[in-house]
């Protein structure tokens, strides 16, 4: 009796292919998610002009990003009328507080206008609130204290 048997490694990409868990060589974590057609072109560019700069000047400018976003949802951008989402101004202020808590010992002298950006968002933010936080309890305040 010939017994037929499969070269493992082709067995293995059949499986994998197959998509059954615990495949030998598993699908790519994008090969579900429909790409759009123009790729990621347009953030390659961006990321490029990133990689340019000093790591402090790329973790600056995301941190004004941040804080601008967070004072545009407060209403705070001068010119502009006022259209309050405290929602995304909480995530925002948070993930700005975030940010600087992992960052707080090697900005030097640029963390501390970035941290006063903070503070003021995080006050504008208690005094727009209509239930203000306790305090120590607003957005991103655990984070810096």
């Amino acid at each position: 009796m010939v017994e037929h048997t499969q070269n493992p490694a082709t067995a293995a990409n059949a499986v994998a292919a197959a998509g059954i868990p615990g495949s030998a060589t598993p699908a790519h974590p994008t090969d579900g998610i429909p790409l759009p057609a123009h790729g990621f072109a347009a953030l390659d560019e961006r990321v490029e002009a990133l990689t340019s700069l000093p790591v402090d000047d790329v973790i600056s400018q995301a941190a004004l990003v941040l804080l601008n976003a967070a004072a545009d949802r407060l209403g705070l951008v001068p010119g502009q009328e006022p259209d309050l989402d405290m929602d995304a101004a909480r995530r925002l202020i948070t993930a700005l507080a975030g940010l600087l808590a992992a960052v707080r010992n090697d900005l030097g002298d640029r963390w501390d206008p970035l941290y006063a950006g903070l503070r003021t968002v995080q006050h504008a933010f208690r005094e727009a609130s209509a239930h203000p936080d306790a305090p120590g309890k607003g957005p991103g305040e655990q984070l810096l204290s």
